[in-house]
């Protein structure tokens, strides 16, 4: 066999063994994501010091890929997650902010700043990043929550029929949660929509029910309406 014809038939069992071992290398790496996704898993079944760890080594692969000129937009989005899930709520505005001057169009950013943005009080720049993401990603997997976060910055400011419309939207796209409903039927009773009020507390109710302050808001407004 020629040197020429050993070659050829050699270059493709080469190329394999690189192939394999940059899939076996990729396995290797952890995924921050990965970690994330496993510490909702946890968090979701209550057992937060395993939900923590997982978060923490998300935050901490995500760092080192920053550093290392690694980080794609799934880094910064995994980053401020994470730091969310940790309570780290001015760290994510932090690092939300660089991730979105390199990426402005990680929607996932926009609305987890606009999260964290709630949690410090700042109403006025989480409305923003809010309305941002929900405008601008109407099917998205986070719109129905933004629409939800929306809401309670409403109510908060005695902006009722603002905030019923924003719940009405959330509890349209997301119809299972309870404390929608009541937060809808809450702003509703507070505009004095008590019929209207009414109907949301009931959907509350038939979600859950044993929830007291549905209840106790269905009663007053039946009262209102009787």
């Amino acid at each position: 066999m020629s040197i020429f014809t050993q070659r050829f038939f050699l270059l493709p069992v080469f190329i394999f063994f690189i192939a394999l071992n940059n899939a076996v290398h990729a396995q290797t790496i952890p995924n921050a994501l990965d970690r994330y996704y496993t510490g909702r898993d946890f968090e979701n079944r209550g057992r937060m010091i395993e939900a923590e760890s997982y978060y923490d080594e998300a935050v901490t692969i995500c760092t080192n890929e920053i550093s290392g000129n690694r980080a794609t937009r799934d880094t910064y989005t995994a980053l401020t997650w994470s730091l969310q899930r940790l309570r780290r709520h001015s760290d994510v505005i932090i690092w939300g902010e660089r991730g979105l001057r390199l990426y402005n169009d990680e929607y996932r950013i926009v609305s987890i700043m606009g999260e964290a943005y709630f949690y410090l009080d700042d109403y006025e720049l989480s409305l923003n990043f809010l309305q941002r993401y929900a405008n601008s990603v109407p099917q998205g997997e986070r719109t129905s929550v933004a629409y939800f976060f929306i809401g309670e910055i409403y109510r908060m400011t005695g902006k009722f029929r603002h905030a019923d419309i924003a719940y009405t939207t959330a509890v349209r796209l997301e119809p299972g949660l309870p404390l929608w409903w009541y937060r809808l039927g809450s702003v509703r009773e507070a505009s004095g929509e008590f019929q209207l009020a009414i109907e949301a507390y009931e959907r509350a109710l038939r979600l859950n029910p044993n929830y007291r302050e549905a209840n106790d808001g269905l009663i007053r407004s039946r009262r209102q309406t009787g």
